[in-house]
């Protein structure tokens, strides 16, 4: 399966969440046993990531997931063009898909 794309904007200094339902021919995937991870970073190569987001299964039977940023972590980043991947795993057998690439879009802030 291949990667969704699908682009974000995150206000810089605000918090920020998405929910999102994973589903398969129209069912709800059953999510049990999986976890989630996503990195952001200024460019597709750079060695370390700009951020991390907070990924958490909501409903893991509904295929629910929620991926997050507090407002700490996006008051860190410079308003600017950035590249992000989700990727669902499961510790059983070590499998990885990536569901979801795109750009971010950080806007500045103004109110400090």
């Amino acid at each position: 399966m291949t990667a969704a794309t699908y682009n974000l904007t995150i206000d810089q200094g605000s918090d920020f969440a998405i929910q999102l339902t994973l589903s398969e021919s129209g069912v709800a995937k059953n999510l049990t046993g999986y976890a989630g991870r996503a990195q952001l970073r200024t460019k597709k190569l750079d060695p370390v990531a700009a951020a991390e987001f907070t990924v958490t299964m909501v409903s893991p039977e509904e295929g629910k997931i929620k991926v997050s940023m507090a407002n700490g972590t996006s008051s860190q980043l410079l308003a600017g063009l950035y590249y992000y991947d989700l990727e669902l795993y499961t510790n059983a057998d070590g499998n990885v898909t990536r569901l979801l690439e795109g750009q971010v879009t950080v806007k500045q802030e103004v109110t400090r």
